[in-house]
């Protein structure tokens, strides 16, 4: 497909890397300088001179959007009115409310959406998925997990940091792919706890997110998402009533990304152990776009879609509110 990049930097330019026999036809930046140097690294590619123009553009069928949080919702919205399939990173909006205006655009479209959660399509999930799907950890019974990292100088005059332009701090930078890939193994969480101080930057959102979510089933997920981890960790663990599933690592300054597979034996004890290692390069990004466009040919629902992150923010709203009446 002919995709347009909105947002040329670091995520913007991974996406270009991994557009899955994809042709970048167009890219757009706040700063032009960003949008002129990628389009100069693709064949046939030009920067266009706005978002708004880029949308438009005859030849560009997918749109992915790259930007701060306080625009995914109107390009995604803009580019579907062009009649454009959009992949747009997460959160993709900084509200409910912000969503669901996009999802009525999107019902009446005729085009898909499909939201950046890469995490689902690490090496390491893929296989943990494939694991669950089989009932080799019998009925599952709770999810642990932690995501974090310790900033850098300035983080706390960054975007991120501001309230307008994020929606929010860590959980709905880092946690809301916690939260999303909970959802992927225990469904829906109706019952929702948690706590969303700011313990060490200055700045008006949270470094810190405490999440109890609970099934209807009674399934747990007990998550925590930080950005003053100060080594940067990831560490999501599925228990099911025969065995463990931990993922850890995912690549670069996280570690390598590792799979292991405790299986608990009759006899209880230690269990049998079963470890992958995924040093290569992550691929994430490519096996999501290859998705999509295979969604879009297919003219299906891809299942990481705008509703997916309807439920997480509706998760993170609930700990914003819970936070501000204590």
């Amino acid at each position: 497909m002919n995709v347009g990049i909105v947002g040329c930097g670091l995520i913007g330019q991974k996406r270009a890397r991994a557009l899955a026999g994809g042709t970048l036809t167009a890219c757009a930046d706040l700063e032009p300088r960003r949008a002129q140097q990628l389009a100069s690294q693709h064949a046939g590619c030009r920067a266009a001179g706005s978002w708004s123009e880029l949308v438009r553009l005859a030849e560009v069928e997918m749109v992915v959007v790259a930007t701060a949080h306080d625009s995914l919702a109107e390009i995604t919205t803009e580019a579907l009115r062009a009649g454009k399939h959009v992949l747009v990173e997460k959160p993709a909006g900084r509200s409910v409310s912000e969503l669901e205006r996009v999802i009525e655009e999107e019902r009446g479209s005729g085009r898909h959406v499909r939201v950046g959660f890469n995490h689902r399509y690490h090496r390491a999930f893929r296989r943990a998925f494939q694991i669950v799907r089989e009932g080799s950890l019998g009925p599952l019974l709770f999810v642990r997990a932690r995501y974090g990292h310790g900033g850098r100088v300035g983080y706390d005059r960054e975007w991120r940091a501001q309230r307008e332009k994020s929606g929010g701090g860590e959980l709905i930078d880092q946690g809301v792919h916690l939260i999303d890939l909970a959802r992927c193994f225990l469904g829906e969480f109706p019952h929702v706890q948690g706590f969303a101080p700011t313990y060490f930057w200055d700045m008006e959102v949270e470094d810190n997110g405490f999440l109890l979510l609970r099934t209807a089933a009674r399934q747990t997920a007990f998550l925590h998402a930080s950005c003053t981890e100060w080594k940067n960790l990831f560490s999501f663990e599925v228990y099911g009533k025969v065995g463990k599933l931990e993922v850890s690592g995912l690549g670069g300054s996280y570690g390598v990304e590792r799979l292991a597979w405790y299986r608990m034996s009759p006899e209880m004890g230690p269990p049998e152990t079963t470890i992958w290692e995924y040093p290569m390069a992550d691929d994430s990004w490519e096996q999501e776009m290859a998705e999509f466009q295979e969604d879009i040919r297919r003219d299906r629902t891809p299942s990481a879609g705008l509703t997916d992150a309807k439920a997480a923010l509706q998760v993170i709203q609930e700990v914003y509110r819970e936070t501000e009446r204590t």
